[in-house]
């Protein structure tokens, strides 16, 4: 099984919160992974050596700075209350509403959805911003927001 269950995911009463409530609709989008499936997409898309941001190095793609060209402030937004993400963050990722995004906590602990119900829901995604790493499938920009509430702008490096 690729999925768990929504309601038996340890942290989601993020998409619960009284107030930031998301649609049901949304809701049946918002897919944790096993942990098993988690492990092999974060072994494969973004470190193969640590299970967690705080432990990045720069022997991993993420963790070398110069893989990210930006740093923007992402928690003034949040705390407004604002219904889409900061413009510089979508200006850099120019995704299509149904790319597949993965919201990468944690080696276990990853969330996939479409990058349209990610950007309708991002505050509720933010409870769980502790270095965590916005990815899209075949997708080289990346995303990821600190607990400090500032967001790196950057991009995979090219596969030689």
């Amino acid at each position: 099984m690729n999925y768990i269950p929504l309601d038996d995911y340890k942290k989601a009463w993020v998409f619960r919160h009284k107030d930031a409530p998301v649609n049901e609709q949304d809701l049946a989008l918002i897919k944790p992974m096993s942990h098993e499936r988690a492990a092999v997409l974060w072994s494969t898309m973004v470190s193969r050596e640590h299970d967690h941001p705080d432990f990045f190095e720069k022997t991993d793609w993420c963790g070398n700075e110069e893989n990210f060209t930006q740093t923007i402030h992402w928690e003034a937004a949040w705390e407004e209350g604002a219904d889409q993400l900061p413009q510089d963050i979508l200006d850099h990722l120019g995704w299509q509403a149904n790319t597949t995004v993965y919201f990468c906590i944690a080696r276990d602990n990853i969330i996939e959805t479409s990058f349209d119900v990610f950007k309708r829901n991002w505050q509720n995604f933010m409870f769980l911003a502790d270095g965590s790493l916005l990815l899209g499938k075949k997708r080289d920009e990346v995303v990821q927001f600190l607990e400090t509430g500032d967001a790196k702008l950057g991009a995979k490096p090219q596969a030689k």
